[in-house]
């Protein structure tokens, strides 16, 4: 048998074995928390396209929720803004608000909107001040240290917590075959701007679309544990361990959170995966071992 036809064979076994996932989760609605690495390299943004391009095509209906770390950071950096995170949240000053949202709202959801639509998808970008889609108020942090003080509130700025989500203008994009790609900037009571993690957004907006998945996209595999290896499926119960010995850090830690809220609100599973991986979603959602790593509440 020829190298050709051993690819070949190949492929159709790939197409076999997504089969009975493109009839599952044919009519789902699946959100994307689109981010990191992926949204920088070239080739990993046309994946990214062709792939949610694929899903809408196929039955399913993808929702993508964007963030733009990278491209901010760009911007604030040749203003001579230097960012500031508190457990992986940007603080916003007025400054800062005002390129969030250009960037977010402008160039990054823009290029997204465009990408998908040299594809062949329909895609359409929206701020989450669109149709009152998030709804938000100021978010203040407390952070507790384990030495038994008080917690420190910590303002961060012009950071929301979102109050609520308005899904009717989703359901009317999807339902007439559009792809909505939203900015995660939401809209206080006065209309204010507030600027809103990607994660919290991501899987609010799951929560109000009653989604069948949530797929939050990272830089790394998923969750490893002490010795580097990864952790395929994590419940609540060891989340809070490895974060109270400090395995799970940084951004990472609102990013596991925010699943588990989803997954306690009714969405079906929330996978954490690595989009550096060329065509991860679909890794993800069409073979059977998946990759990444699942969030589960409990193992019982």
């Amino acid at each position: 048998m020829s190298a050709d036809t051993n690819f070949k064979t190949g492929v159709a076994d790939v197409l076999v074995e997504a089969l009975p996932y493109i009839r599952e989760f044919s009519g789902m609605t699946v959100v994307v928390k689109y981010g990191g690495h992926a949204m920088v390299d070239e080739q990993l943004k046309e994946d990214f396209a062709r792939d949610i391009t694929l899903l809408k095509f196929i039955g399913i209906h993808p929702v993508v929720v964007h963030g733009g770390g990278p491209q901010i950071n760009s911007v604030l950096g040749k203003m001579g803004i230097k960012p500031k995170f508190v457990r992986g949240m940007r603080m916003t000053d007025g400054p800062t608000m005002d390129v969030v949202e250009m960037v977010l709202g402008g160039k990054v959801n823009k290029a997204i909107v465009a990408q998908i639509n040299r594809q062949g998808g329909k895609a359409v970008g929206l701020s989450g001040k669109d149709a009152d889609l998030i709804k938000a108020v100021k978010m203040q942090i407390a952070f507790n240290d384990s030495d038994g003080k008080p917690p420190e509130i910590i303002d961060p700025g012009m950071v929301g917590q979102v109050t609520g989500i308005n899904p009717d203008i989703i359901h009317t994009l999807t339902g007439k075959g559009f792809i909505p790609i939203i900015a995660p900037v939401g809209a206080g009571e006065k209309g204010e701007t507030y600027n809103i993690n990607a994660d919290l957004v991501a899987a609010r907006m799951a929560m109000a679309l009653k989604a069948g998945r949530l797929i939050l996209m990272t830089d790394v595999d998923g969750v490893m544990d002490k010795d580097g290896k990864l952790i395929s499926t994590i419940d609540a119960a060891t989340i809070q361990r490895m974060i109270e010995k400090q395995q799970i850090t940084g951004g990472m830690i609102p990013k596991i959170e925010y699943g588990l809220e989803a997954l306690k609100s009714g969405v079906k599973k929330v996978p954490i995966i690595n989009g550096t991986r060329r065509h991860s979603i679909l890794l993800e959602l069409f073979t059977d071992t998946g990759i990444g790593t699942e969030i589960i509440i409990s193992r019982s």
